[in-house]
């Protein structure tokens, strides 16, 4: 009972309603400007490899993946992948989201700090989303100098995760502003073409920004739960 009724689901509840309000948002915005052709006619793959030869990165490919906005660069394969509504698309939207992910190549390919240490995280804040949970849970339902320790230690790795999504923010905002600094430079898109795509990205931002919100507000909800049975 302790765990299903509790006022501070009030705080989760607020997580998940900024993370539905942005994810409605940025589907809003690029499903309006992925109907606006570019007037360059360049699809989204022919974009990003114009970007990367432009900033001299050859040992990147651009492959499609499956799906709608799985878009994204791997550090590891090197490899930019981009959607169904982005491979193959000569909208404006498709074109911005296509320089954003060429924006974390570039990161990749000139050593932005930011996006090093993310990588470092990756593994740490992924074990910490799991295992967090459950620790703490343990932690509560035992008696003695293990609890403490048990809960302390999900706290730990949950904060982990918690700083991974921090992190991600300036890469992405950085991506986003190098994204739109190269289709100004190039003159890949048209003025107004450009301002679109400040809008799909911006509101693409604010999901990362609604993400990391929902995850300070759970571990301020874990901080406010075990400090009671601190207390207790």
């Amino acid at each position: 009972m302790f765990f299903y009724y509790d006022p501070t689901y009030i705080l989760v509840i607020i997580g998940a309603v900024i993370c539905l309000a942005a994810s409605g948002r940025v589907k809003s915005v690029f499903g309006r400007y992925s109907q606006v052709r570019s007037h360059s006619g360049m699809t989204g793959r022919e974009a990003a490899e114009k970007i990367l030869r432009a900033n001299g990165i050859y040992d990147v490919q651009v492959q499609h993946v499956a799906g709608n906005l799985t878009d994204h660069y791997d550090p590891r394969s090197k490899i930019l992948r981009l959607s169904d509504a982005t491979y193959q698309s000569a909208s404006v939207a498709a074109i911005g989201v296509a320089a954003h992910e060429c924006g974390h190549a570039v990161q990749h390919h000139v050593g932005y700090a930011p996006l090093k240490i993310r990588g470092a995280l990756v593994p740490v804040a992924n074990f910490g989303s799991m295992a967090a949970w459950p620790l703490i849970i343990m932690g509560l339902f035992i008696n003695g100098r293990s609890s403490l320790l048990l809960i302390n230690l999900g706290i730990l790795l949950f904060s982990a995760a918690v700083l991974f999504q921090i992190v991600t923010l300036p890469v992405e905002f950085n991506a986003s502003k190098r994204a739109v600094q190269v289709l100004e430079k190039t003159g890949m898109l048209y003025p107004e073409e450009v301002t679109a795509t400040k809008k799909v990205l911006g509101a693409a931002a604010l999901t990362y920004v609604a993400s990391a919100a929902s995850m300070i507000l759970q571990l301020l909800r874990l901080l406010i739960l075990t400090g009671n049975r601190r207390n207790d």
